[in-house]
């Protein structure tokens, strides 16, 4: 039996889903957010359910989102439970702050290299900053790697890489009962963001920008083409018709590339510039958000050989005309 317990977030997307895995040992898929309210409601939906944290003896974490892994550290203190995780996310969730310090760094470097002000690069990062709390770091001591099969009592799931959202996203797929346990990866009321992440090997090269929407893209089509009977999601409701879903993000895509091709057609513009005439003041209040939407769709453009990016001017910034 898998249960969803919706925790609080205090982030725009709302409630996160955790699933608990009513197996042997009792499982915990995501954490929530590293919070007294939190932790209080997964006690109390953990209670309803005949169960507590002491009782857990394995938590896996999807991907590396503080909404996904905050309480890691403290449920696997309490219960004594293993921690599962992408094998390559490991060092990642160990030196969590020195981890999300680089990524963000690296963040503010490619906004002010695609036009954002340095007075907004600077402002989000400390933002960033004061939400670090939410999450903490965790040891891993159950890697997983892709394609490797995890092995409860009752069930077997396979372990797949679907990145893209984020460069950890791992899904969880019961192949006998046709269920996936998908974190971020597919959502029926929202699309998932492809967020433009420094890559888990450290890399942060300005020539190795990871291009997060083809890679989620690809993603995406790997998923489509399961036989899948449910998806429970990170957030919202479960979904049911994934390859239709997976049909429609694809056209939004489509339409928005047109989109961002269309407005290039009256001159070169920043990624930045674009996220404006697209968004407005949103692009301001979400400059990173609207800049890795922005870039995905640019990326998609180039790879058709339809817009091309100009050698970066004085200041550094770099400019996007129509093929």
């Amino acid at each position: 039996m898998i249960h969803k317990l919706a925790l609080p977030t205090p982030f725009q997307v709302g409630r996160v889903n955790l699933y608990l895995i009513e197996d042997d040992p009792l499982t915990l898929v995501d954490t929530g957010p590293n919070s007294g309210r939190a932790l209080d409601e997964l006690e109390q939906g953990l209670a309803a359910l005949g169960f507590r944290v002491e009782d857990l003896g394995l938590i896996v974490l999807t991907h590396q989102h503080i909404d996904h892994i905050g309480l890691a550290s403290i449920l696997a203190r309490r219960s004594g439970a293993e921690v599962a995780a992408l094998d390559a996310l490991a060092p990642w969730l160990a030196d969590y702050s020195k981890r999300m310090e680089a990524d963000d760094r690296f963040a503010e470097e490619l906004m002010l290299r695609h036009g954002v002000p340095s007075d907004v690069g600077f402002a989000l990062r400390a933002v960033s900053s004061a939400f670090r709390g939410w999450g903490s770091a965790v040891t891993v001591t159950r890697p997983l790697a892709p394609g490797s099969t995890l092995k409860l009592r009752d069930r077997e799931f396979q372990v797949l890489h679907r990145p893209g959202h984020s460069p950890s996203d791992t899904v969880l797929f019961d192949e006998e009962r046709r269920e996936m346990l998908g974190g971020d990866h597919v959502i029926g009321h929202i699309s998932s963001n492809p967020l433009i992440t420094r890559p888990l090997d450290g890399d942060d090269g300005s020539d190795a920008r990871p291009s997060a929407l083809l890679t989620y893209l690809d993603s995406l089509r790997a998923t489509q083409a399961m036989d899948i009977d449910v998806i429970h999601a990170g957030h919202g409701e479960p979904v049911h018709d994934h390859a239709e879903l997976i049909d429609s993000r694809f056209r939004a895509h489509e339409r928005r590339a047109a989109k961002i091709h269309k407005l290039l057609a009256d001159g070169p513009l920043t990624a930045h510039e674009i996220a404006q005439r697209l968004w407005g003041n949103v692009a301001l209040t979400q400059a990173y958000l609207t800049l890795s939407e922005v870039l995905g769709h640019l990326d998609l453009l180039a790879t058709r050989d339809q817009v091309t990016a100009d050698a970066p001017d004085d200041t550094g910034v770099v400019r996007y005309r129509t093929a």
